[in-house]
């Protein structure tokens, strides 16, 4: 029982740091710029293939014009061999008109590659506009990253700094420095009281021994005197 409540702290614990991870404004707008990125490549891919049919078909209604043209080139001169007897008029008439089908069905197809072309440029005009959107909006995200990753610095450092100053009535911590304040002004006040009654005790002291050389002095002027009328040497 013990072992699966403790799975379930654990799978609480992990949920908890997936929806922060989920919800942490950086990495969604990492998450955001790669999915932009990548529908920038598929755009891009989307573009060349597009492009590239646009080319296709231009070159299949160049061909087509091309074989049309050619077509009809040899109808003229099929009839122009029958107009002078270097071919069988029925027959010359019967293969021009074969070559005009041919270039009707080529001319046909030239105006379908036509239209294709035009569709196909259309569509890649529409994809290239979608591309420098994309582009300019990531560029502008990228910016926007910066600025809010410099931004969640400041505000996680502000936040840090603002929670430390919100706890420190709580916490004692402005007591506790006032109790050292007073602490120090009384240590203060005890040391400059000890340096007076120091000094004090320096000032009877010397009065003292002033007042006991001054005895001396006297005692010595006498027992010199003293001496002196002893040996007859007084005047």
């Amino acid at each position: 029982m013990n072992i699966l409540s403790r799975l379930f702290k654990i799978g609480q614990s992990e949920a908890h740091a997936a929806v922060d991870q989920l919800e942490n404004p950086i990495h969604l707008t990492e998450q955001g710029l790669r999915d932009l990125r990548q529908d920038l490549d598929k755009s891009l891919q989307a573009l060349a293939e597009v492009k590239a049919m646009a080319i296709r078909a231009r070159n299949e209604g160049e061909n087509f014009r091309s074989k049309a043209l050619d077509y009809e080139n040899k109808a003229v001169l099929l009839l122009q061999r029958a107009h002078k007897g270097d071919l069988d008029s029925a027959e010359a008439d019967r293969l021009a008109g074969e070559a005009l089908l041919k270039k009707g069905e080529n001319e046909a197809q030239t105006t379908r590659a036509t239209q294709d072309q035009e569709q196909f440029e259309k569509s890649a005009a529409q994809l290239s506009e979608n591309v420098q959107q994309l582009k300019q909006t990531i560029s502008q995200w990228e910016n926007e990253l910066k600025t809010l990753k410099a931004r969640q610095t400041v505000s996680t450092a502000t936040k840090t700094i603002n929670k430390q100053l919100a706890q420190l009535d709580s916490s004692g911590t402005v007591a506790l420095l006032e109790r050292m304040k007073e602490k120090v002004a009384v240590e203060e006040a005890l040391a400059e009281s000890y340096g007076q009654i120091a000094n004090e005790s320096k000032s009877i002291d010397g009065e003292i021994d002033k007042a006991l050389a001054g005895s001396s002095t006297s005692q010595a002027a006498a027992n010199v005197q003293a001496l002196k009328a002893k040996l007859g040497l007084t005047e």
